[in-house]
């Protein structure tokens, strides 16, 4: 029987998936978020520039991240993504006018490299059992030190696969946790990994119906209070000092910091913890998407890497953007949109525009910075780690957040019921 609360200081993915995971099996939850907003780098908000409602990045998941919808299910929000039926993904090399679309099927077997028509052209069904050597990757090899990274195959479908899911330059990135992603997308079949979008914004998909749930289960969401330090005494925390007041905590409550990695480490000295990061560059363009452009388009040879099209904007990704942070964003954004044109056909000039830059996006997904990912636990009694960065197997992506809140709830919850 549970005898105290929960308190989760982090309303990020992570720290929401936590709270949503502990209010759902019963506990009295406290949520304590530094900013005014919930959703951390997930998130949206009305911008000026362009006069409409848009999210600060472009997040997809795919169908099969099950703690992303096992997630949504629980809000009442899994019908708010929107995708294809089937996995396709479409690609354009703008500087040869060059198009295709990868079209696997959705059984395990993968009988669909063995039709030219879906796979990538000038490649052979041989070139892709290439992945399989990711499966015995150790730790320390970087994917150059597994893979060739060269050839069709890597130029037109791995390399921007693994830089979207890395956030960091493929060939010094971990082999290891590239291998992660290839057991869970391409080893199990067209099935798990179809695109999904969250329509119409990220906070209206995954935030605004997670705080609803929060509410109406009763939980306490702090909005604007920033943790400025944890108490801690022999075995476990005795207080949160936020801002002007001290959260008293007993030996009955549990606490789960899901905070980034530079706030941890303040807040619990000696964690190790990534502390090199890679920044994201998103581009919004305030002009409806061509009728037949598809939600999602990969563009080879580039400034631009991922287009994302909806009814009243378009929307650009460039991962492991640290070379753009200092680039004059007005001249930023007409290379971008020079991009957008050429691959979507369109032949108007650059409409309202908004540059969106995350210096630290994530954490460079390299193996010495994976190597310093903590566990959930800390060692305290009662204390939990949550985050993207954290050790969850996977990249800094919305499933490894989700997954983190997870294995923190099933932490904090077994403390509780001790």
């Amino acid at each position: 029987m549970k005898k105290g609360k929960a308190f989760v200081v982090g309303a990020g993915l992570s720290g929401l998936s936590a709270a949503v995971g502990l209010a759902s099996r019963g506990t009295i939850v406290e949520l304590i978020e530094a900013a005014p907003n919930a959703g951390g780098r997930c998130r949206s908000y009305f911008d000026s520039a362009v006069d409409q409602t848009i999210d600060n990045g472009n997040h997809f998941v795919l169908s099969g991240n099950y703690a992303t919808m096992d997630y949504l299910r629980t809000i009442g929000a899994e019908a708010q993504l929107v995708g294809p039926d089937e996995a396709r993904t479409s690609f354009v090399d703008i500087r040869s006018g060059e198009r295709w679309t990868i079209a696997p099927n959705n059984s395990l077997v993968p009988v669909w490299l063995f039709s030219p028509s879906r796979r990538v052209p000038k490649t052979k069904p041989s070139d892709y059992l290439e992945l399989a050597k990711l499966f015995r990757a150790k730790p320390t090899q970087t994917l150059s030190d597994v893979l060739a990274c060269e050839g069709e195959l890597w130029e037109r479908l791995l390399r921007p696969f693994f830089l979207g899911a890395l956030n960091t330059q493929p060939e010094i990135a971990s082999a290891a946790l590239a291998g992660t992603l290839v057991r869970e997308t391409f080893a199990k079949g067209g099935l798990a990994y179809r695109t999904r979008v969250a329509h119409p914004t990220l906070a209206s998909t995954f935030v605004d119906p997670a705080l609803a749930f929060l509410s109406s289960s009763g939980a306490n969401v702090r909005l604007g209070e920033r943790l400025r330090r944890i108490v801690i005494g022999s075995r476990n925390v005795t207080a949160l000092e936020v801002q002007e007041r001290t959260i008293p905590i007993s030996s009955d409550d549990a606490v789960i910091l899901a905070t980034p990695p530079w706030s941890t480490s303040e807040l619990l000295p000696g964690t190790s913890v990534p502390d090199a990061f890679s920044g994201i560059v998103n581009a919004h363009f305030k002009i409806p998407a061509p009728p037949d452009a598809p939600g999602m388009l990969g563009i080879i040879g580039g400034t631009a890497e991922w287009v994302f099209s909806f009814p009243d904007r378009i929307s650009v990704t460039i991962s492991g953007a640290d070379r753009l942070m200092d680039v004059d964003r007005t001249e930023l954004a007409k290379t971008i949109w020079s991009d957008v044109q050429g691959a979507l056909s369109i032949h108007k000039e650059m409409p309202k525009w908004q540059i969106v830059k995350e210096r630290r996006a994530t954490f460079r997904a390299t193996p010495d910075q994976v190597q310093r990912r903590p566990r959930a636990e800390t060692g305290i009694s009662g204390l939990y780690l949550a985050g993207d960065w954290t050790d969850t197997g996977l990249p800094a992506t919305i499933e490894g957040a989700v997954r983190s809140g997870k294995r923190a709830t099933e932490l904090a919850l077994r403390y509780l019921t001790r």
